[in-house]
């Protein structure tokens, strides 16, 4: 018997999903790091302020997608609980530590620079290969588990 062949390409919607999920979880550990708080001005009147550690929240985030992708077979909670993996383009062989650096650091750089974290992940919508610009940036490309 030959060897089951290449792994498909993810579909998009289920790469969607994954990743709104792994925000929501994202959200939730880093919410410790942020904070509402109603202050009252010299007028009498109330304005709320939203109060965040932006670099508690960043290394977070990076080390979740990090930590992850690197070390759990190329997936977020999300990408496991729809059944997804980032490996390498072409070979489809396991992303090393320094892959997954670099993916998620183009990722969190797009993300925070405007415009540009919604252009990443839309190029999923017309790249031959589904991979967003993040993907290209470390030769890696997302398939089915």
């Amino acid at each position: 018997m030959g060897s089951p062949g290449p792994a498909p390409l993810a579909g998009r919607w289920r790469r969607l999903f994954a990743g709104i999920l792994d925000i929501l979880i994202v959200g939730l550990i880093t919410s410790p790091f942020s904070s509402t708080v109603a202050e009252r001005m010299p007028d009498g009147a109330y304005e709320v302020v939203h109060a965040s550690n932006g670099v508690a929240v960043a290394i977070v985030w990076f080390l979740y997608y990090w930590l992850l992708t690197a070390f759990w077979r190329g997936q977020t909670v999300g990408k496991k609980l729809f059944g997804l993996r980032v490996v390498r383009d072409p070979t489809q062989e396991p992303v090393s530590p320094g892959q997954a650096a670099v993916r998620e650091a183009v990722y969190g750089i797009f993300s925070v620079v405007c415009c540009l974290g919604l252009v990443d992940v839309a190029w999923i919508l017309f790249d031959g290969k589904k991979q967003a610009l993040h993907d290209k940036a470390a030769s890696t490309i997302v398939v089915d588990a």
